[in-house]
């Protein structure tokens, strides 16, 4: 992978603010260590997850009765609209919603399997799925999707 692979802007983003909180292997991929630096509060309850921000109160809101693989995906694709979205939801036009929603769940595949700590890992192994999976305490699901993507853009760039 590191022959071929040509990150996208935000994988490197991505790995430039982990590194910078200090993040570096998959069990330092912690939520509340990642809101903490900054500055965001972290609720567990049991309602739909949200984002939400005022003035300067930054928080993210879990739903505690999802299973908590889900729990830390809806972490990142709340993390996302506090990082890189603004306005409410419910007051903007529902193309320029939709456009967010996406933006979030690119950000979360990206931010539950940061580019930089995956360099190690061989993509070829069939096994690589559930290895990503455990270690990185996400669903098989995010981490096929990841998987997938990556195989794509290094089979392309090798043609």
């Amino acid at each position: 992978m590191k022959l071929s692979y040509s990150p996208t802007s935000l994988e490197s983003w991505l790995s430039h603010f982990y590194r910078k909180l200090g993040i570096k292997t998959p069990d330092e991929l912690e939520e509340q260590r990642i809101a903490r630096s900054l500055g965001i509060h972290l609720f567990y309850k049991e309602i739909p997850s949200m984002a939400y921000e005022f003035g300067r109160f930054k928080s993210i809101t879990i739903d505690k009765r999802l299973p908590s693989l889900m729990q830390r995906e809806h972490f990142y694709h709340e993390l996302c609209h506090i990082l890189r979205h603004s306005g409410r939801q419910l007051m903007m036009p529902a193309a320029f919603r939709e456009l967010q929603e996406w933006d979030a769940r690119n950000f979360t595949r990206y931010a539950a399997l940061p580019l930089h700590m995956l360099t190690s890992y061989d993509f070829r192994q069939p096994e690589i799925v559930d290895v990503l999976s455990e270690q990185f305490k996400i669903t098989s699901e995010l981490c096929i999707e990841r998987v997938r993507r990556i195989r794509e853009k290094v089979k392309y760039q090798a043609v």
